[in-house]
């Protein structure tokens, strides 16, 4: 599989998560990966998840959170946390941090300017019925006026994963779905997503450095990719699908491991149609 490098400057989209958002020294390197990428004429969009600190909020406050398939359930209260999380200070500490790294970077959420808009998603429960997960959306419309003009006028936009429900009101989206639905609607030349393992594993552990849409249908079936990764590894190969170059998962522990994906297609798990 080429590296996005290979045809020059161009488009990437970055879903930055896991331990590189909670460990000070790895939050540094990826600023710092950032920021060199921006430097050298490509056009990044990065959309960041939280979970870590909305769990630990949800904790302050006595509340429990729970998932199904890797998705946060999200009623009324925990809706108000994650938007108080990611839009108050998530996103707020990471475009200071890329501006500290010489990157230029603009805050936005899915809601801005009507970004991102969804349809209720309904999660899968064990009898296989359709379960309630409350406020969460699927997206279904992208609105890249707001991302293009950041983009023309030099601006790296860091996008909090909201998006504008079928009522008007705000719901959650998985980051994953949201940096996916953005690389596609961009035509990007890449998305680059961190996770908090080496890679997709199999069931012995090992890193798998490639899979194709029939791997990940036997890797699910058996369940060898599941929780977290499950979402992932799904949008990973819907954008795969459609016409997303290069689409790679990386090890968001890992010092440098953004750069040296762009840069030399190495680490983590490609994933292609």
């Amino acid at each position: 599989m080429p590296t996005p490098a290979t045809a020059g400057r161009g488009t990437l989209v970055v879903k930055y998560g896991g331990n590189a958002m909670t460990d000070a020294s790895l939050q540094h390197a990826f600023l710092k990966d950032v920021a060199a990428l921006a430097a050298e004429g490509w056009r990044l969009v990065v959309v960041h998840g939280g979970g870590p600190q909305i769990d630990a909020m949800l904790g302050r406050l006595g509340l429990d959170g729970r998932f199904v398939n890797g998705l946060r359930v999200t009623d009324e209260t925990t809706m108000a946390v994650v938007q108080l999380v990611l839009a108050g200070a998530v996103g707020p500490d990471l475009v200071a941090g890329l501006q500290r790294a010489g990157a230029r970077a603009f805050g936005v959420s899915g809601v801005d300017g009507g970004l991102l808009g969804a349809r209720k998603r309904w999660g899968e429960g064990p009898n296989g019925r359709p379960l309630d997960l409350g406020r969460v959306g699927e997206v279904v419309r992208v609105d890249t006026d707001v991302l293009a003009t950041l983009l023309d006028a030099g601006y790296l936009p860091v996008v909090a994963p909201f998006a504008l429900a079928e009522d008007g009101a705000p719901c959650n989206v998985n980051a994953d779905f949201a940096a996916a639905a953005i690389a596609r609607a961009l035509g990007a030349d890449a998305l680059l997503m961190l996770t908090n393992t080496a890679g997709v594993l199999d069931r012995d552990g090992v890193v798998l450095a490639e899979l194709d849409g029939e791997a990940v249908a036997s890797l699910i079936a058996a369940g060898t990719i599941g929780g977290g990764m499950l979402p992932k590894v799904e949008a990973a190969l819907a954008t795969a699908r459609q016409g997303v170059g290069y689409v790679r998962i990386v090890d968001g522990r890992v010092a440098g491991a953004l750069t040296a994906a762009v840069r030399e297609g190495r680490g983590g798990t490609a994933i292609r149609a």
